[in-house]
């Protein structure tokens, strides 16, 4: 078998029309805010440029991005539409960003000079959104420190060295439609804007609302909202947003699958992998899946966390592996090596989802989509399952 047709050993497999459908669905039940699909991190494990692609074909206004080689990337790759950075570290370079039309985020004067500085070297105003800490303490001036930075950016304006094309802040816990912070964070932002309306900017843009607070407080919308796990397909409140999500008709767009590289019976009292943490209590067979830590899974995956192989959930047993995990197939006899497995996906046959492994590791399921990859090959699909 040629290396062009050998199978993978274990593979990401993303389905873009279920990227595009969701984006489409979440577009119209926010209108007539903008749409923001936010694609930072390699597109949450699905890839940056590929689901970007397909969330421009479903109409969404802008993409948002974390670091500037991520908007570097989408504009070598073709993106010309707007495109949002938000995360820079003092001494970069902005010059490219600048003359490419990528909107910057400023949190400080001092940021705000930087950029003014390469938009001077350049030759061409460049597009800011200056960001409000409201209350999640990460990025963005404080409440002290915002009227400072929007008068200076009113005179960068004046100046010509800059546009201010939206202000913008992060939300503690939409997840948590009850919870206080939601509130204060609103009125935090309303001032906000109240500030940089009085001396004289006029963004085009506005934003608060991610994708729990997009489905859960319409308040909070303005005149965009940035989505960024809801394109994927997962829930971002799970047990709140979860029959709104299905209710939009949202599906994951990921499928973690390979084959099992060997079926193996051990006895009544055989211990399984490192440290024997796991001990057979009867006789039983395990499938060896080809995954491991390097790849994303984490080692605290077991005991909890399914695989689903020959129609069935399995349970992994003993401890993960760098390379490797193992699963209990009980007394499935008809199971070889070779036989598929998926360690999770949409959830329509009955496989895990994401949800279900960030629930058996105590995690959440945007650090298991984002943390998959190492060895692990990248396959885009449509539903048809053609390539892309």
């Amino acid at each position: 078998m040629s290396e062009s047709t050998a199978p993978a050993r274990a593979e990401i497999v993303v389905d873009l029309a279920a990227v595009h459908d969701n984006v489409a669905a979440l577009r119209a039940h926010v209108a007539p805010a903008a749409f923001m699909a936010v694609v930072k991190a390699d597109g949450y494990g699905h890839g940056m440029v590929e689901v970007a692609r397909a969330a421009r074909e479903a109409g969404a206004d802008w993409l948002g991005v974390a670091t500037l080689d991520e908007a570097r990337a989408l504009r070598a790759a073709g993106d010309d539409g707007r495109v949002l950075c938000w995360i820079a570290v003092p001494g970069e370079v902005y010059d490219d960003l600048v003359a490419g039309d990528v909107d910057l985020s400023a949190y400080s004067v001092a940021q705000l000079d930087e950029i003014r500085a390469a938009a001077s070297r350049v030759g061409r105003a460049a597009r800011v959104q200056l960001k409000i800490d409201t209350g999640l303490a990460r990025g963005g001036a404080t409440p002290g420190e915002w009227p400072g930075l929007v008068a200076a950016a009113r005179d960068a304006e004046e100046a010509g060295d800059l546009r201010v094309t939206g202000i913008w802040s992060h939300l503690v816990a939409s997840d948590d439609p009850d919870h206080p912070a939601n509130a204060a964070q609103e009125a935090v932002f309303a001032e906000a804007l109240a500030v940089a309306e009085a001396v004289g900017l006029q963004p085009e843009v506005r934003h608060l609302a991610n994708s729990a607070a997009a489905l859960l407080r319409p308040g909070a919308r303005h005149d965009l909202v940035r989505c960024g796990l809801a394109i994927y397909g997962l829930d971002p409140a799970p047990g709140v947003t979860t029959e709104l999500m299905s209710d939009l008709g949202l599906v994951p767009a990921m499928t973690v699958q390979g084959s099992l590289v060997r079926v193996k019976p051990v006895t009544a009292g055989s211990g399984v992998s490192y440290g024997h943490t796991w001990v057979a209590e009867h006789d039983t067979t395990l499938g060896l899946v080809p995954v491991g830590y390097a790849d994303g899974v984490p080692r605290a995956a077991s005991p909890g966390a399914e695989v689903w192989v020959a129609g069935r959930r399995r349970p992994l047993r003993g401890r993960v592996c760098m390379d490797q995990l193992l699963v209990d197939l009980g007394d499935d006899d008809e199971v070889a090596a070779g036989e598929p497995f998926v360690l999770l996906g949409p959830g329509t046959r009955g496989e895990p989802t994401a949800q279900d492994w960030a629930e058996a590791i105590g995690t959440i399921s945007y650090e298991v989509v984002s943390g998959l990859g190492g060895r692990l090959t990248r396959r885009h699909v449509r539903q048809s399952g053609e390539p892309v």
